[in-house]
């Protein structure tokens, strides 16, 4: 199976699996999917199916589209719209690109096929029945932002003793000098700065089950994000 779904973090609960032992699990709403575009050699310089997840709002009355609504390019991209430049590539002989004639998605990601038959067609919906034989998944997401935290948070430090003589100092990082020579601050020197809130991936998560009536995934284990949070789920690369 070369490609993955997209989803939504539902939450963490537990479940008893057929052995009776408690499992922590993570519900993942994956899918349905559209396929929205199928991207080739020839036209792009590489191949790769895009999948659109999540229905995005659409202007009602003619009235312009607002931050949560569809855009007009973000309504082309899905399904065909009339207007002049379309009308100049017709009278010109340029084949339009096959639309899904779908609702615009709110959460597009590609996957790379590169090499692979891909037997997908463009507007096909794909379900969570995708990982119905699947044992273990990679699920990319955004970690939860924690703001400018400080080495003791973000990085695990012991800190500064308590101790008489340690004054106002307790969570700080000590020395990160290098004397004369190199005389500078290494490059990844770990210090206080932005925590969380980019894309991580947690690989080899195990499967535990696979809802097709209501096209959840539930894998063993915490995934990146916050409850509501876009995932990426895809088939793990990663033996044992």
């Amino acid at each position: 199976m070369p490609v993955g779904l997209l989803g939504r973090k539902v939450g963490m609960t537990q479940i008893y699996n057929d052995d009776g032992d408690l499992v922590p699990v993570t519900v993942v709403e994956a899918g349905p999917c559209v396929v929205l575009q199928l991207r080739s050699v020839e036209r792009d310089g590489y191949e790769a199916v895009q999948l659109g997840y999540d229905d995005k709002k659409r202007p009602v009355g003619g009235r312009r589209s607002r931050g949560s609504q569809a855009s007009r390019s973000e309504r082309g991209h899905v399904a065909a719209l009339s207007s002049k430049r379309a009308k100049a590539r017709a009278e010109a002989g340029v084949e339009p690109t096959e639309k899904a004639n779908c609702e615009p998605k709110r959460f597009i990601r590609e996957f790379r096929v590169d090499g692979e038959n891909v037997d997908l067609e463009v507007g096909q919906e794909l379900t969570v029945e995708l990982f119905a034989e699947t044992t273990h998944v990679d699920v990319v997401g955004t970690s939860k932002g924690r703001g400018f935290a400080g080495v003791m948070k973000r990085h695990n430090f012991a800190g500064q003793r308590a101790s008489h003589g340690v004054k106002r100092v307790h969570r700080h990082p000590g020395g990160i000098g290098m004397s004369a020579d190199p005389a500078r601050v290494l490059k990844g020197t770990r210090m206080a700065g932005r925590y969380g809130g980019g894309r991580s991936t947690v690989r080899h998560l195990e499967v535990v089950r696979v809802d097709l009536e209501n096209n959840t995934l539930l894998v063993k284990g915490a995934v990146p994000g916050p409850p509501g949070g876009y995932l990426t789920i895809r088939p793990t690369n990663k033996l044992g």
